[in-house]
């Protein structure tokens, strides 16, 4: 269930098990991959960030060598533009030795520490009292990855059912029975649920619990006008607030040459709020219902201020990649698209850190799969498969 790079990779697995099953991709859009797969920075992540020994480090290592074969492999864009965080003063600069302690202990290959000559040496542009280069993290088209995974998987007689949006779910005498919006039935042995924004109301749907819930949050992007496009060589991110699951506005090259600013992170008020004036009642009455959300709105108040602030003023937008990149002006910048991230909560009000996963007899719902989840969609997809014991 799910036509994303997580559902599209899963199903590529699927149909090169031997035997091989009979695989169907549930869609309830009319075209796959049209949400968090199309709307994202296209960052291909190296693991400098996650927790040793975390399912989001160990699957985005084993993911990036995955996902640079199959692109070479099927003639897709993956360009290892190189990524520099910029620390801007002492307090940033201890939070970045511990971020390089993190991705020496990931195996992060090719680190190295920068002082701001080095760092103009691979930024020209850049400013920093320190920095932390990556030069092996790239950056690739996940809505044509996704792409190319579900061709895989139709040319080895998968199905793939568009227009499927799944309203019921039961569970008997060792089958699953989906039922969508407009009539149409299917009986299945086993279903993966990788819905993504609306990961925890299929979960429910299969008999799962409520927790983690999905919160919604926007994030939005501008993008450097072509006379600016030089001011950037590949990505540029801040060091971020550990007190936030963010990484905050940076600079991303993409492999159509654009640069984008971007994503900020607002609270969505609906599922698929790609626009401010998106508002879904009911994601909104479960928000201001739920004591973990409030729990999480208090501790981070001002976080959301700043956020929302962000939003509406594309100034203080500009303001904050400009504290790295200073030649960048307001006029360099013109308003690009927004996506949103299905974050998952749990009920104390905390965010889920890692990806999670749960089974429910013959389902297996992937409860949490924010960033790196993209990068990491083929070491997922194995371990998907793994987990459905199809013998």
């Amino acid at each position: 269930m799910g036509g994303g790079i997580i559902g599209s990779a899963v199903a590529r697995r699927l149909s090169l098990a031997e035997p091989r099953p009979d695989v169907t991709v549930v869609e309830k859009e009319s075209v796959p991959a049209r949400h968090q797969t199309s709307r994202n920075s296209g960052v291909v992540h190296a693991g400098v960030y996650y927790a040793p020994g975390s399912a989001k480090a160990t699957l985005s290592r084993e993911g990036v060598r995955r996902l640079r074969a199959y692109c070479r492999e099927r003639g897709l864009p993956y360009e290892e533009v190189g990524k520099v965080v910029v620390a801007l003063d002492e307090v940033e600069v201890q939070r970045l030795d511990a971020i390089e302690a993190r991705a020496r202990a990931n195996g992060v290959p090719g680190l190295r520490r920068l002082d701001p000559a080095a760092l103009r040496e691979v930024e020209p542009h850049a400013v920093g009292r320190a920095a932390l280069h990556s030069p092996t993290t790239a950056i690739t088209d996940f809505s044509r990855v996704a792409a190319a995974m579900l061709e895989d998987a139709v040319e080895r007689e998968a199905q793939v059912l568009t227009g499927f949006e799944v309203t019921g779910l039961d569970q008997a005498g060792g089958k699953v029975e989906l039922r969508a919006a407009d009539g149409r039935h299917l009986r299945a042995d086993r279903v993966v649920i990788a819905g993504g924004l609306h990961a925890d109301r299929l979960a429910v749907l299969a008999g799962d619990g409520p927790s983690p819930a999905i919160v919604p949050f926007r994030g939005e992007y501008h993008r450097l006008a072509p006379s600016a496009t030089h001011l950037v060589r590949g990505l540029v991110y801040p060091v971020p607030d550990p007190r936030y699951p963010f990484l905050g506005v940076h600079l991303t090259r993409r492999v159509c040459g654009d640069v984008l600013l971007g994503p900020n992170a607002v609270l969505a008020t609906a599922r698929e709020g790609y626009r401010r004036r998106d508002v879904d009642l009911g994601v909104v009455r479960a928000l201001a219902t739920s004591s973990g959300f409030r729990r999480f709105a208090r501790a981070n108040l001002a976080t959301g201020l700043h956020e929302v602030v962000g939003s509406v003023s594309r100034h203080a937008f500009v303001a904050r990649a400009r504290r790295y990149v200073p030649a960048i002006t307001d006029a360099d910048v013109v308003p690009a698209s927004s996506g949103v991230r299905a974050q998952a909560m749990d009920p104390d009000g905390s965010l889920v850190e890692d990806f999670r996963f749960s089974s429910v007899g013959a389902v297996l719902c992937i409860r949490n799969a924010p960033s790196p989840a993209a990068t990491a969609s083929l070491a997922i997809a194995d371990l998907v498969v793994e987990r459905l014991d199809l013998d």
